[in-house]
């Protein structure tokens, strides 16, 4: 068994590989992790929430960001402490890239010590379970996607490890279950959908497993239960986005299939080979320039050291491993979507923690250097195979991938060489080491993604170079014209705001970044996800909704239309809209042209207050949250607000009920009755489902606490293990172990 100070010392020799392999990604790309939608979507995101948590409002909900303002929906974390901490932190800080990869390497680290954790559950060696933390942060698809862009699914994958290993831990009776319940609440508040799944998918591979180990249900149950507390006590971030869903883009539940990032099975044979590009349909075509399913340099060859007859004594302990293993593997090649678990490929960082985990548990277990000759040959057969499988997918590389099979094959012998020699600490660290430099030429040699925005990194740059826009902005504009040339401070972002930018600037924009999308809306002013616009959306804006004659800008209250000049190069030529003028603004002639209110502003004026037909209406306090307004009408009238119609809204009359409606498909509005006197109509808006996520949530805390008592008399009971550590196991050693 590991002694205690082996483990915290391969522990911390763990989270100085990550940071080690963070220096190597960054001497090769020193924006790697500032990239695409980190920087266009959840740095600002971060500035934007943590400004408002400053001034001690719930940012659930952001009315003037019609695009992307229902943050109960969107994956801002609102409901799970590091990332408020994340958030509370990010005002401070005017270079995003840097504080984008710090918060990544502290996560990153995270990670890796949960995947570290997991092999110690299942009995590895700390030198081997350094070897898979260490590994996991530099595999293809984490390094290149989940680490440098989608910091929702990094995020969570952190947690996940660490349930995970938590979860081995409980069953096996050398942890508690408060563990379990703490990180998949971690992972379940992050309100991203695939790590929710992925953590249904190992608990429950974990307790099927457990059970062919163990031989009795109670573990499991005791496991299913814990995890059952924690998902009850998620609902409140989760269940918003549940009962919202039919007014999103993601409402959609059906299964279909397409080609588009659903990985084929036979892509794992390139896990190993560093110079790998793998054959699937993604943004580069059919051939990919990105290494997205390697995993680790050993990973493969290292097969060939396993003592196969030994393991198969144990193979019911490693069980759960293997069932995880493969339900990530069959997954990872479709269907294309499943309602909104779109893009398979998506799972390979699990996929790859799945396979470390299970050979390093393996090779700590039962590696052997038995048949030496024999077993060198194996693992050469094997690297001619990952050679085989990456040359067929990207023949054109043929000498990249003969320099890769040289540089694992001479690596593999050096650590052979070393462990025989000098122990196999010694061979894990040079495992460890090399795979530094793999990263290093791996990012090095990655293409431009064609994803990213290149924003600038300093927020107060931004706003220097960025007009002051007062009131509410729409921007119509299209990230899809600018020219690499323009995306830069003296030229477009100077100008204007794509994705969540204005964020970073402190303005009120209309336009943001969301995954999410309200459907009519979007439809209404064909506003894409970055808050792109078509040609065909200045019209839009600009014409009278029938029910209300008033126009859409006006139904939505905007001080300002903001036309991005190479979408409408001669609208600056033409008459403003009735109500409208043209403004000059000096020094951004090349990229815009404004449109503002003759009057000034209208946001300020009445509130949320954008319509009434038959009703004397004024507002009398408004906030994010809560609006109330003094209302009059005879004969019954209409109001309608500048709102988006989110599920949640309630509105109220003298405190009885009144039943909501909408203009548009977008534009909430109500209806007053005849006979209506000075009354005071007020409108309020919380996360719809929030009074039942409370209950589940303190049903959720009930039921851990229950189950954490019963672990702790059961703990009392000298009879059972008191070990903290991984079950005694019979010695086996890369060295001794039998064939």
């Amino acid at each position: 068994m590991e002694s205690r100070k082996d483990s915290r010392k391969w522990g911390a020799i763990t989270a100085l590989g990550v940071i080690a392999g963070y220096v190597a990604v960054l001497l090769a790309d020193a924006r790697h992790y500032y990239t695409d939608d980190t920087e266009a979507q959840y740095a600002p995101m971060w500035v934007m929430i943590g400004t408002r948590l400053r001034e001690g409002r719930f940012p659930a909900l952001v009315p003037w960001e019609w695009m992307a303002g229902n943050y109960s929906l969107e994956e801002a974390g609102l409901y799970n402490p590091p990332q408020l901490l994340v958030h509370l932190l990010a005002p401070s800080m005017d270079n995003l890239a840097v504080y984008a990869t710090v918060v990544k390497l502290v996560v990153s680290i995270i990670a890796a010590l949960g995947v570290y954790r997991v092999c110690l559950a299942y009995g590895a060696r700390a030198p081997w379970a350094a070897v898979a933390g260490i590994a996991f942060p530099l595999s293809g698809w984490f390094l290149f996607f989940d680490e440098a862009s989608w910091w929702t699914s990094h995020t969570a994958t952190a947690w996940l490890v660490h349930a995970w290993a938590s979860a081995v831990r409980y069953s096996r009776g050398r942890s508690g279950p408060i563990p379990v319940f703490v990180f998949l609440y971690l992972t379940l508040t992050v309100q991203y959908a695939f790590p929710a799944v992925e953590a249904a998918l190992m608990i429950v591979t974990v307790a099927v497993g457990e059970v062919i180990y163990q031989r009795r249900w109670g573990p499991s149950a005791r496991l299913l239960a814990a995890a059952s507390c924690a998902a009850l006590a998620a609902m409140i971030a989760n269940l918003p986005g549940i009962l919202s869903s039919q007014v999103t883009w993601r409402g959609n539940a059906k299964i279909h299939n397409d080609p588009f990032l659903t990985v084929p099975w036979s892509e794992s044979l390139n896990a190993s080979l560093p110079s790998t590009t793998p054959a699937f349909t993604a943004w580069w075509g059919h051939v990919q320039p990105l290494p997205m399913v390697y995993i680790a340099w050993f990973l493969i060859p290292a097969l060939a050291f396993i003592g196969w007859q030994a393991a198969r004594e144990s193979v019911r302990e490693f069980s759960g491993i293997a069932l995880f293993a493969t339900a990530v593997l069959m997954w990872t090649a479709g269907p294309g979507a499943i309602g909104p678990l779109r893009w398979p490929a998506r799972v390979l960082p699990i996929l790859a923690v799945a396979l470390l985990v299970l050979v390093c548990v393996l090779l700590s277990r039962y590696g052997t250097f038995t048949s030496l000759r024999r077993r060198a040959l194996a693992a050469g057969i094997l690297i001619g195979v990952l050679f085989i499988r990456s040359f067929s997918a990207a023949p054109q590389i043929v000498v990249r991938h003969l320099v890769a099979v040289v540089a694992v094959a001479a690596i593999g012998a050096a650590v052979v060489w070393l462990a025989r020699s000098r122990g196999m600490a010694a061979g894990c660290a040079l495992i460890i080491v090399a795979m530094f430099p793999i990263a290093y030429a791996q990012v090095q040699a990655a293409p431009p993604t064609p994803m990213s925005y290149d924003f600038p990194e300093r927020r107060s740059a931004m706003t220097a170079a960025f007009p002051d826009f007062d009131g509410v902005t729409l921007q119509l504009a299209d990230r899809a014209v600018l020219r690499p040339e323009d995306k830069t401070l003296a030229n477009a972002y100077g100008s204007l705001a794509i994705g969540n930018y204005a964020k970073n600037l402190g303005l009120q924009y209309v336009n943001g970044y969301t995954p999410i999308g309200h459907h009519p809306f979007a439809g209404m002013l064909c506003m894409a996800w970055d808050g792109s616009t078509c040609t065909d959306a200045f019209r839009r804006a600009f014409a009278p909704e029938p029910s209300t004659g008033r126009t859409i800008v006006d139904l939505m209250k905007v001080d300002r239309v903001v036309l991005h000049r190479a979408q409408y190069p001669d609208a600056g030529n033409h008459p403003a809209p009735t109500g409208w003028k043209w403004v000059d603004y000096p020094g951004h002639e090349r990229y815009i042209w404004v449109l503002e209110r003759v009057d000034g502003l209208l946001s300020t004026k009445n509130g949320v207050i954008a319509h009434t037909a038959g009703v004397a209406a004024t507002s009398t306090s408004s906030d994010s949250l809560t609006v109330d307004s003094r209302v009059s009408s005879p004969t019954g009238g209409r109001v309608v607000f500048a709102r988006l119609a989110w599920p949640g809204h309630r509105i109220t009359l003298n405190g009885n009920d009144l039943p909501t409606t909408t203009v548009a498909n977008t534009f909430l509005a109500v209806d007053i009755p005849a006979g209506t006197e000075n009354a005071v109509l007020t409108l309020t808006w919380r996360p719809p489902g929030w009074q039942v996520g409370i209950a589940t949530a303190v049903i959720g805390l009930a039921g851990i606490g229950l189950l954490q008592w019963v672990y702790l008399r059961s703990r009392r009971d000298p009879q059972l293990p008191d070990d903290d550590q991984p079950a005694a196991e019979p010695e086996r050693n890369l060295v001794t172990a039998d064939a």
